[in-house]
Formats: C-alpha cells, sequence, structure tokens
C-alpha cells in the first residue's frame, strides 16, 4: 500500500495493513502539506517579558517570551458590535495563494496530501470577540453571531475549494471543543448553532473527495458522535488518556471515523517514564488498530517533553504498528 492508501484506509477504519504515521525530525511520515500562502500583512513586537503579534483576522496578541508558543488575545478585532458592517476579512480565498497546493498535487508523491486550514468558526470567531464576550453573545447577540458566523463561513468555503480545486486529499482544521472533563458547549447548542456551519464545509470538501481531519483538545466525549454526523472523518486528539479507550475506539468504529493522535500530551509523554510511555503507546495501537494514526507533538519544550521521551514514543508506535518500518 502507498502511504496515500495507508492513511486513507486508516481514517475510514478499514486499515488491514499498518498504522499510518505522521512523524517530524526526519522520522517517517505518510503525509505531506500545503497552506494558504498568502500575503496577508502581519505585525510582530516586544515590550519587556512580552511579545506581542497581530494575526491575519485582525486580532492582537501577546504572550510571554519565555513559556509556550502560543498566547492570549490582547485586542479582538471587533470590540464593538457597531463595528461589524464594516468587518473586513482577510482574502484567504484568492487562488494565487494556492500554487504551492496545485505544485504539490501535481508532483509524483504517493503521500497523503493534506491541507491545513487557517480557521474555522467557533475557533475564529471567538478570538475575534474575545473568548469570555463571545460566549454571552452566543445567547445575548445571536442575530449579530449569526452573521459573523456565516461571513466566517462563507469565506472558508472559498478556501475549502481551492484546496479541493489543486486536488488535495484532505483537510485539517484547530477547533477546540472540549475542556479537561467536558465540552466547552452542551450538545443542544452546538447542534443548533454549529452544526450547520459543520455541514456546509464537511459537504464542501467531501464534494471534492477530501477527508475532513479535525483536531480539538480536552474532552470531546458529549460531541463525538455529533461531530461524526456532521461530516468530521478523523479525530485528531492530543490527550487520549482522559477518554475511556475501549468506548471511544468502539464509537469510532461504528461510525467508520479514524483517530490521530501522539501519545497523550499531558498524563503520559511528560512524565518521562519510559515503561509507562512505551506501554501507554502499545496500548493506542492495540485499541484502535484499523482506524489509527500516530503523529508526534510539535510542541515538546511548552508541554515540558525531552526528545528522547518523544523518540521512546515513536519507537514503540513503529514496533506495535509499522514493524515493517524499523
Amino acid at each position: 500500500m502507498t502511504s496515500r492508501e495507508v492513511v486513507t484506509a486508516n481514517i475510514e477504519c478499514r486499515c488491514e495493513g499498518r498504522i499510518g504515521l505522521g512523524f517530524g525530525g526526519g522520522r517517517h511520515t505518510d503525509f505531506v502539506g500545503a497552506g494558504v500562502r498568502h500575503t496577508i500583512p502581519t505585525e510582530r513586537w516586544e515590550e519587556g517579558e512580552f511579545e506581542y503579534y497581530t494575526d491575519i483576522w485582525g486580532n492582537v496578541w501577546f504572550r510571554v517570551r519565555s513559556l509556550s508558543k502560543g498566547g492570549e488575545i490582547y485586542k479582538a478585532v471587533l470590540e464593538d458590535w457597531r463595528d461589524l458592517d464594516e468587518l473586513q476579512l482577510p482574502d484567504l480565498d484568492n487562488p494565487e495563494y494556492y500554487q504551492a497546493a496545485r505544485e504539490l498535487c501535481a508532483s509524483d508523491t504517493d503521500k497523503f496530501r493534506m491541507a491545513s486550514l487557517p480557521g474555522w468558526p467557533f475557533a475564529t470567531c471567538r478570538y475575534m470577540r474575545k473568548m469570555e464576550i463571545y460566549f454571552v453573545d452566543l445567547i445575548a447577540e445571536r442575530e449579530r453571531i449569526d452573521i459573523l458566523h456565516d461571513r466566517v463561513t462563507t469565506l472558508l468555503e472559498g478556501v475549502i475549494e481551492q484546496f479541493g480545486l489543486a486536488g488535495m486529499d484532505g483537510i485539517f482544521f484547530c477547533e477546540d471543543l472540549g475542556v479537561q472533563d467536558r465540552v466547552l458547549i452542551g450538545p443542544a447548542m452546538w447542534d443548533d448553532i454549529y452544526r450547520p456551519l459543520y455541514e456546509r464545509l464537511t459537504a464542501k470538501a467531501h464534494a471534492y473527495g477530501m477527508k475532513v481531519i479535525q483536531h480539538s483538545c480536552g474532552y470531546n466525549w458529549e460531541l463525538v458522535d455529533a461531530l461524526s454526523g456532521a461530516g468530521i472523518d478523523c479525530f485528531q486528539f492530543d490527550q487520549p488518556a482522559v477518554y475511556d479507550q475501549p468506548a471511544l475506539a468502539e464509537k469510532l468504529r461504528k461510525h467508520g471515523v479514524g483517530l490521530y493522535t501522539p501519545c497523550d500530551i499531558q498524563k503520559v509523554l511528560p512524565t518521562g517514564d519510559r515503561a509507562l510511555i512505551v506501554r501507554e503507546t502499545k496500548r493506542l495501537v492495540d485499541t484502535f488498530r484499523g482506524g489509527f494514526l500516530a503523529k508526534n507533538y510539535g510542541d515538546l519544550f511548552g508541554i515540558g517533553v525531552e526528545p528522547e521521551w518523544d523518540q521512546w514514543a515513536y519507537e514503540a508506535f513503529l514496533e506495535a504498528g509499522a514493524p515493517e518500518l524499523l
């Protein structure tokens, strides 16, 4: 099987061969990626211990320079709803930004060609208003929220179409829906507000034959059925240890949906306990085998993990799920 076939079969929960792999650092990967190569200007500057930067949506972020790569919203682009009509969204659907994707798809690679999206409705709009304000808006400003959601979703449909026209195999997006022990948005509200948006976007991807892979942090158990029903083909969870893994595996198999994950980045990998890391890594493969893709986590420093510990997990993934690559 080619890398593309391996990934596709695992996403569809029907792989009789090895697991899929997506590891950086010169290690084996079945993926090759492309993003939106835009020319939208952003800024970055430092003041004392803080770094400030703008994103493509117009928000201003800040972070402590000595800590992780991310940060928090300092100034939201849409602080006042009176500015909604004048809000200018970036031209992310500009065909000129997809030349690299078109070239990748015209190449002879047999890897799974995955497109990275620059946003998704909840993930984007919560920052445009600041999260604590946005959650109030969902109830108190529903008409305006629906307008904002629709505008962002329409733009993202254009982005997905450009990747589809290029010939990509799948799209990947980040939309964190959970905290440690529950979802951020209850199933009833998610179904009312977000399901139609998801269905629009996944339908656009599926129309071009592309798979849809969602990253989401936290405990998403209450939404897994709804998300699968709305068109998500594969979940990328970084914290599989927060789940009852056999129950999650059963649920995913029922929907024909895959799991793409590193060794758990919260309860396992940061321990530095080699025996635990190896045992839990192999347990992931055994539990989700047939619909499983393994990866590394991209910010080891941010979670206090040494590269050697990450390598232990990689070798355990190979031994349990892809011994022919050893």
